[in-house]
């Protein structure tokens, strides 16, 4: 996965990347239309105009954070469609990358399952989203096609609560405290077992 946008000069002490992750944790702790630039400002502990090294703007910030969020899904996704295995493989793999990507980028996946649509960059951020939960949708289709996912689910449906369980994680999973490969294993298990097929006999 690629990281945060490659840091900009400005303040010594303070890159892009720094400001943004301020700045992220500052959206989730107040909401972003609450926070202003001076409030990132002071918790940085420098001025206004230092930040505007760094960005644009507040909503220059959020794209940035929101992108980076969805980047590290669709980069996972986009891995697994060069692997040459069954549907319930790849989904089963895609679901316990995305759990990866959240634990690794857990604020800023944070912020992007709390965005409404309020401004231009949530919308294209919402149609992002739209368009990932539709390939997960296609997998969980071709799954069915295949004979290892019951065919009486509904494949968007399946989808939709599939990551609603890896997003839900965002609520309470903190990595210091939980190993991420091991969170990324249990809910893969208690998805997957759940849902495949099963042979009689």
């Amino acid at each position: 996965m690629t990281g945060i946008a490659r840091p900009r000069r400005g303040r010594p002490g303070y890159d892009q990347g720094a400001v943004l992750t301020a700045a992220v944790r500052l959206f989730n702790e107040r909401g972003y239309e609450a926070t202003s630039m001076g409030d990132l400002a002071e918790r940085l502990g420098i001025s206004k105009s230092s930040i505007y090294h760094h960005v644009t703007g507040k909503e220059d910030l959020l794209r940035m954070a929101v992108d980076h969020a969805l980047d590290g899904l669709f980069e996972a996704a986009d891995e697994l469609k060069t692997v040459d295995a069954p549907a319930i493989t790849r989904l089963e793999m895609l679901v316990r990358r995305s759990v990866l990507v959240l634990a690794d980028r857990l604020d800023f996946v944070t912020l992007l399952l709390r965005i409404r649509g309020n401004t231009a960059v949530e919308q294209q951020a919402l149609l992002r989203r739209r368009v990932f939960d539709a390939q997960v949708t296609a997998l969980v289709k071709l799954a069915q096609a295949e004979g290892d996912l019951r065919a009486d689910v509904d494949p968007a449906v399946a989808a939709r609560l599939l990551f609603g369980m890896v997003n839900s994680l965002t609520e309470w999973y903190r990595p210091s405290r939980r190993n991420a490969d091991a969170m990324a294993a249990t809910v893969t298990t208690l998805a997957f077992e759940g849902l495949r097929t099963r042979e009689d006999g």
